[in-house]
């Protein structure tokens, strides 16, 4: 977890019991990480990068003066798969693996509700970036300065939404992560 993100967690002492036990720092030797936490963090982590890809490639673009006609496709293309995949993968925590998690541990029940309201407040933002995309992607090519202004704006929007997801992301590998580890993935989710 960076500082930043440490900051911003919104996680207490009382949630973060099975962190204090099963650091960060152990998770990738521990022999209860299975395949499933794997593959999981590994999407975690590709929506770190896919953020971060979008951030940089929009700050480069407003820096350079690109070409609308060069950055549009670019942005659409990665946009439309982080922003579909990311809405899947809360799907399947909603409704599959936070019903077990919570049922396993009911002390991480408040993480759990936290995690919650943050896919409600992501899917929120994830229509608002989708709406500033919307206005950059269709705005004429034509119009230099008109669509550098747009793209100040999507930044804007999309830097406020992946702060706020990478936030997300650390606040529930602490919580799901250290559950998995304490517990076994495969009695975990057995039930």
């Amino acid at each position: 977890m960076t500082d930043e993100s440490q900051e911003a967690s919104r996680l207490d002492d009382e949630l973060l019991f099975l962190v204090r036990q099963y650091p960060r720092e152990d998770w990738e030797s521990h022999a209860n990480l299975g395949e499933m936490a794997r593959f999981w963090l590994q999407r975690h982590d590709m929506f770190r990068k896919l953020d971060r890809l979008i951030r940089e490639g929009t700050e480069e673009a407003l820096d350079n003066g690109a070409e609308a006609t060069r950055f549009k496709p670019w942005l659409a293309r990665y946009l439309q798969f982080f922003l579909g995949q990311l809405e899947g993968h809360h799907q399947i925590e909603d409704h599959h693996y936070f019903p077990i998690f919570r049922q396993a541990e009911p002390r991480l029940l408040r993480g759990f509700e936290i995690l919650e309201s943050d896919h409600d407040a992501l899917h929120h933002a994830i229509e608002e970036i989708v709406g500033q995309a919307n206005t950059l992607l269709g705005h004429p090519d034509s119009d230099a300065a008109g669509f550098r202004t747009a793209l100040g704006r999507f930044r804007d929007t999309q830097t406020v939404m992946g702060r706020d997801l990478i936030r997300h992301l650390d606040d529930e590998e602490d919580l799901v992560v250290p559950l998995i580890l304490d517990r076994g993935e495969e009695p975990l989710l057995k039930g």
